[in-house]
């Protein structure tokens, strides 16, 4: 790797890191020695770059730091529309449609030479089971979410027998079959998971949920890890 190259790529790993990345991270993922990494890292503070570090923690880079725009590689074109190819075939038509615009401005994007890579790339998303039509809609479900607003549904579980539940929305999860709308339950009081299929109607409230949408997220996937 040029070290040009490794540069930006010291960026982009402490870019999406949470959390402190240690040199000797760096180093394993960018298949170098320790030592060139701390050469780099001094390069990169001389050069004014955000990037804060402590010894035995590792470093973070500081926020509101940004990168011109890059040439995407080859690979994270292959991952993008890898990933849009199978949101296109899957998720509900608002998605579908930007999944499908997404692919297109990576095209118009890309040098002729790297093209081939949208229109012929080497892996696929295999051919999509339609879900049967969804009784809500997605888009408004998905402001709510990051809204965090309350739904009230009524619905029909797998005997046929209706309910009516107000929930605070969490994730939409988007599977081969069908969709379903995580969200913790009020009736229940507890995280349940609706097909979004059997929703008979649905009522997008002002009301906020009192949490904040990540804090709800959190405890969902805490509950995941501990069944």
């Amino acid at each position: 790797m040029r070290k040009t190259d490794r540069l930006f790529q010291i960026i982009q790993i402490l870019r999406r890191a949470r959390k402190p990345v240690t040199a000797e991270a760096l180093a394993a993922e960018l298949e170098t020695s320790k030592r060139s990494v701390y050469r780099d890292i001094a390069v990169l503070m001389g050069q004014r770059v955000p990037i804060r570090g402590e010894a035995g923690i590792g470093y973070v880079l500081e926020g509101g730091f940004d990168l011109p725009p890059l040439m995407l590689t080859a690979d994270e074109i292959e991952a993008a529309v890898l990933g849009a190819q199978w949101v296109a075939g899957r998720a509900d038509p608002a998605l579908a449609r930007a999944a499908k615009d997404l692919i297109a401005k990576i095209a118009e994007t890309v040098p002729d030479d790297l093209r081939p890579y949208v229109f012929q790339p080497a892996s696929g998303a295999p051919p999509a089971f339609r879900p049967p039509p969804d009784g809500l809609d997605m888009a408004l479900v998905r402001v709510a979410i990051h809204g965090g607003r309350k739904i009230a549904l009524r619905y029909r579980d797998e005997e046929e027998r209706e309910t009516e539940r107000t929930i605070w929305p969490v994730i939409v999860g988007y599977m081969d079959a069908r969709r379903l709308l995580v969200g913790w339950c009020e009736l229940r009081n507890d995280f349940r998971n609706f097909r979004t299929d059997r929703v008979i109607a649905a009522e997008f409230l002002p009301e906020r949920y009192p949490a904040r949408p990540d804090t709800l997220r959190a405890q969902w996937r805490k509950t995941l890890g501990q069944k």
